[in-house]
């Protein structure tokens, strides 16, 4: 029997991340009164408690934060996909973004440069960003 995959549940605030990975583009909020970009998409600026926000479209490069491999399926569906490697990477924008390693010939350290693709549910519902080694940064 075919455990049926878990998808993200979008609310408001992160509809548009989620519309952004399917047109295969990072979007970030940006603080509309002091600009403080953040991750992930939340009603309330971290830095002015302002409510004002804008998106804007994110470089998808970055750096290797930390990793960590995964040999047990934090749900069922997900048990096909082990290992996982899970990638914690700084961006180009001063915040965090989580991903799945998709690129068996790169060689993780700290600080590696890193390019943020997308992938789609194997059902098309969904996209994820996904990470693979920069290359022409020296990764």
């Amino acid at each position: 029997m075919e455990i049926e995959r878990i998808h993200p549940l979008p609310n408001p605030e992160s509809q548009p991340y989620w519309d952004g990975l399917k047109e295969r583009r990072l979007m970030l909020q940006q603080c509309g009164e002091c600009g403080t970009i953040r991750h992930y998409p939340r009603p309330v600026c971290d830095h002015c408690f302002s409510m004002e926000v804008e998106w804007v479209e994110a470089s998808r490069r970055g750096t290797v934060h930390s990793w960590s491999e995964s040999h047990h399926p934090f749900h069922p569906s997900f048990k096909a996909d082990l290992p996982t490697m899970f990638v914690t990477v700084d961006l180009e924008e001063k915040v965090r973004l989580v991903g799945v390693l998709r690129d068996p010939e790169a060689t993780l350290r700290v600080g590696l440069p890193v390019e943020i693709r997308f992938e789609d549910s194997p059902d098309g519902a969904f996209s994820m960003p996904v990470l693979v080694a920069d290359r022409s940064a020296g990764g």
